[in-house]
């Protein structure tokens, strides 16, 4: 399977400064893992640069194996229950005021890991309780009992990616339900006040009318934030990208949101479900 090259407006330099530095020695010595190196995100200088990363729970490997996403699939191995406090020292030492939590897929554990994300949010709420927490969850298989767990522990957004159109769900996540992904939202919604977030990506083959129906259908399972970004193959074994979308065809997307009524938005070439998140609402 071959590779496109990169048009340049999805090129970011590289920036290595005193800042980035601090963040990563911080994370090394926390020994924590970050979505911005394991899933290869090319906004994480920028965001380093901003005192802040996307923190990756319950290992880096995962049980799945979605074919857009960069993190191994293997056998995972058991969770470290010092790691919750681990992530609230280390948001504590890079003084975040807005954090995001999210984990590879577990489906080998009790609850998918339901209790292991509650415990992030109770051990940062006693070290910096003023910080706002975003976690952006696996699907937990749609179980209630899972949810309920994360409803209990009160994040103050609740995200989950859709990550593609229903079309081509099936295609990119073999192992997972659009409407499930759907429902996961949903029960989020009805059963708390807490803000509810998902994301997808964009050049996998979907059509504007494909975008429009996803767009549909998260907004009648009440998603209160939306992001929307172009996919980027991570290597050849990989789902090729099917279409690079200019800079100008994104206000075309933002009218597309607006017109479903998603009032809370990012959508842009190297928009990612964490990128940015503090300053959406």
């Amino acid at each position: 399977m071959s590779m496109q090259r990169l048009p340049e407006y999805l090129r970011r330099p590289i920036i290595d400064t005193d800042k980035t530095k601090k963040v990563r020695k911080i994370l090394k010595t926390r020994c924590l893992n970050t979505v911005c190196e394991n899933a290869r995100c090319p906004n994480k200088n920028e965001c380093y640069q901003d005192n802040t990363a996307t923190f990756l729970i319950m290992g880096d490997v995962c049980t799945r194996n979605c074919r857009y996403c960069n993190i191994s699939c293997e056998k995972p191995k058991p969770l470290d229950n010092s790691e919750p406090l681990r992530i609230a020292q280390a948001i504590r030492d890079l003084g975040l005021k807005y954090a995001v939590i999210t984990s590879v897929t577990r489906d080998d554990l009790p609850n998918g890991g339901a209790d292991h994300f509650a415990q992030c949010i109770y051990e940062i709420r006693k070290l910096t309780p003023d910080v706002k927490i975003e976690i952006l969850t696996p699907d937990f298989k749609g179980s209630p009992k899972s949810l309920d767990k994360i409803i209990k522990a009160k994040p103050d957004v609740f995200n989950h990616n859709i990550e593609t159109v229903r079309r081509i769900f099936k295609i990119a996540r073999p192992q997972g339900s659009y409407d499930k992904s759907l429902n996961v939202l949903k029960y989020i919604k009805d059963n708390s006040d807490i803000t509810t977030k998902s994301g997808l990506m964009i050049g996998l083959g979907e059509t504007f009318e494909d975008l429009k129906e996803t767009f549909e259908d998260l907004k009648s399972a009440g998603c209160d934030i939306l992001t929307v970004g172009q996919y980027i193959q991570p290597s050849k074994s990989h789902l090729e990208v099917r279409k690079f979308y200019e800079p100008k065809e994104y206000d075309l997307i933002k009218d597309l949101a607006n017109k479903v009524g998603i009032r809370h938005y990012q959508i842009g070439p190297l928009v990612r479900s964490s990128y940015r998140a503090g300053k959406i609402l």
